[in-house]
């Protein structure tokens, strides 16, 4: 059966620790407050980063093709590893 609606990616999220340099926390800080200001609803850094890496990835052409190709890549070396489907010789 063809369903319109695609089957869901995996939405279970991930946890990731990161150590940032000082000046960047507090430019993300800085950041959370005007989101504050502007939307008047209170976020915190780490509620606001995954957005903010979205968008970045989202934006980067470059990284689009490259891992494009990468998909394509291990998409063939799969292709490879898998059992490929014996004729049956016509005697």
């Amino acid at each position: 059966m063809n369903l319109k609606l695609d089957r869901r990616p995996e939405r279970t999220p991930s946890k990731l620790t990161v150590t940032l340099a000082p000046d960047l926390k507090a430019a993300l800080d800085d950041y959370a407050e005007l989101y504050r200001r502007t939307y008047g609803q209170k976020e915190s850094v780490a509620d606001i980063i995954p957005f903010m890496l979205d968008g970045f990835i989202a934006a980067d052409a470059g990284f689009r093709r490259a891992r494009k190709a990468l998909e394509d890549e291990r998409a063939e070396k799969a292709a490879r590893r898998s059992p490929q489907p014996q004729q049956e010789s016509e005697t």
